[in-house]
């Protein structure tokens, strides 16, 4: 379902309204949701999401990768979401242009490499030998956890409860107070649950 919503972009303050595309489908071990992608005419930006059908509180979910094998653990990660590896003190948190994805932990690790080797082309740039070393060793690591050589700690915490790491041995709790007010929540949060609740309840305006 396709249609416009009536709010200014966050980004641009483009004030025509934002396209909304809307897909409802049943995920396995998710249960129903609906993706939501928002994108401003004005600026090109884009943000998507997944919302379950079912509200859900804030939480922390905790997975222990051991072998390679649990590379293909799946995983939803919603906008909203910080990621971190803990034992290599990595951390990514929901910026302006965060998007929600369906991937899988191999997924999730190919994206913090990417982060460290952009840091790393810059620091090659500057001529930074501390950071070279750094970001290298911090690369051997990463391929050691892919290779299930070493351990690490993958921890999803959303204050919305949209992201999952979907396998029976994940560990999930709510989030703290503390947690709540520390972590970010997405520059789009509201216009991604009024989208869903649209979208459930029909287009405003069909294109």
């Amino acid at each position: 379902m396709e249609s416009t919503i009536d709010v200014s972009c966050v980004i641009c303050g483009h004030d025509k309204g934002l396209s909304m595309l809307a897909h409802t489908e049943e995920i396995a071990y998710f249960g129903e949701h609906t993706q939501i992608t928002l994108t401003c005419p004005g600026c090109g930006w884009r943000q998507t999401d997944f919302i379950p059908a079912e509200a859900r509180e804030g939480s922390c979910q905790t997975y222990h990768i051991d072998s390679s094998e649990d590379l293909q653990v799946r995983v939803i990660r919603g906008s909203a979401c910080t990621v971190r590896l803990i034992e290599l003190d990595l951390e990514v948190r929901p910026g302006s242009h965060s998007t929600g994805y369906v991937s899988n932990i191999e997924g999730v690790l190919n994206r913090f490499q990417e982060v460290v080797d952009m840091v790393g082309r810059q620091a090659i740039a500057e001529g930074n030998e501390e950071a070279i070393s750094e970001l290298t060793k911090l690369t051997e690591a990463m391929n050691e956890v892919r290779e299930g050589q070493r351990g690490a700690t993958l921890e999803f915490l959303d204050p919305h409860g949209h992201s999952m790491i979907m396998t029976d041995d994940v560990d999930s709790r709510p989030l703290t107070e503390a947690e709540m007010d520390d972590l970010p929540v997405g520059p789009a949060a509201g216009l991604m649950e009024a989208g869903a609740s649209q979208s459930r309840a029909g287009p405003v305006t069909e294109e």
